[in-house]
């Protein structure tokens, strides 16, 4: 059977992958382009099109790992040719599965999917009935809010954060938010640093590192990129930055929002006026994991969100049998 040639993920990269994510209803964060691109030097991500699939592989804490599969594979051609719909779709997701086992296998590695979600899990038990176990850690459940709810924070529930929103506009009336653009490149990564630099616990020192590497990435190539961000100026000052990027053709993904948090509601004005301004095909926003940080949790549950997007780690009850 021919290996899938995988190959360093790279900026070209962009179009295909962006290409085969956008009209599916996939909304995990690690879909997004930008994050893949970004976070690329922590995971040695590697990327494939192999028979009418996406496919990923990468490392997380020393393991090899992969990413569900996207696509459909031959799945088109199947059904023209009088197969069922369902029955085609199971032999597909069954034929790309079995091609990543063996990709493990031949590299003497055990297989391990990460980031599955309960969709992704439905599929792979389909094709492969009993063969997976799969558990679930909240840390990296995905926050998904409606659109309306963020940009208008209507309602009794959302009232705390209205008032920290527009008690920020009241206490600096010459407060403005306008795009990210290539020239606010230093101000916004020396923001970026005054913020690690009062979250310095020892415990999450290498955690900041990483984040500021990927934002850096991230901004440094913002001409090459789809992604959008925007900028909070206090008499010419950039207090707050944040930027994002899409998911799929309705969810677009808030991969970052960093603040001086002395401009009291600095954080409730940026969330809200970045989801005004972006495309109206975006009616959800993921506001991505809480990576298990109680404060963060409280945060992003306190927005009340639409959907917990769970997903899961996988990995196969028993090797793959030879022949």
């Amino acid at each position: 059977m021919e290996r899938i040639d995988f190959h360093p993920l790279t900026i070209a990269d962009k179009e295909v992958v962006q290409h085969f994510v956008h009209d599916t209803e996939c909304r995990n964060c690690d879909l997004n382009f930008v994050n893949l691109l970004s976070w690329r030097f922590l995971y040695d991500t590697e990327v494939a099109v192999h028979n009418g699939w996406l496919v990923f592989r990468f490392k997380a804490n020393g393991h090899r790992a992969y990413l569900a599969p996207v696509g459909t594979g031959n799945y088109i051609s199947d059904v023209r040719q009088g197969i069922c719909t369902q029955t085609a779709r199971r032999c597909q997701w069954s034929c790309i599965v079995r091609e990543l086992l063996n990709d493990a296998e031949a590299d003497g590695e055990p297989f391990l999917l990460l980031g599955a979600t309960e969709e992704s899990l439905s599929l792979l038990n389909r094709a492969m009935p009993g063969f997976f176990y799969a558990t679930c850690d909240r840390a990296y459940t995905d926050y998904i809010y409606k659109r309306e709810t963020l940009e208008t924070l209507s309602g009794k529930q959302l009232q705390p954060k209205r008032n920290h929103a527009n008690r920020f506009f009241r206490s600096y009336p010459d407060a403005i938010f306008r795009p990210l653009e290539q020239r606010d490149v230093p101000a916004c990564l020396s923001l970026m640093k005054q913020w690690s630099a009062t979250h310095n616990d020892d415990k999450d020192r290498h955690t900041h590192e990483s984040e500021f590497r990927s934002a850096e990435t991230v901004i440094r190539h913002w001409d090459k990129l789809d992604a959008l961000g925007g900028v909070m100026e206090v008499k010419g000052r950039i207090v707050a930055f944040t930027y994002g990027a899409p998911i799929n053709y309705d969810t677009f993904d808030v991969c970052i929002e960093k603040a001086d948090t002395s401009y009291e509601g600095i954080y409730a004005a940026i969330n809200r006026e970045f989801v005004r301004t972006l495309p109206e095909r975006f009616v959800l926003i993921n506001r991505e994991e809480d990576l298990g940080i109680e404060g963060l949790r409280r945060a992003k549950t306190s927005y009340h969100p639409y959907l917990l997007l769970h997903k899961y780690t996988v990995m196969a009850k028993h090797p793959m049998k030879k022949g």
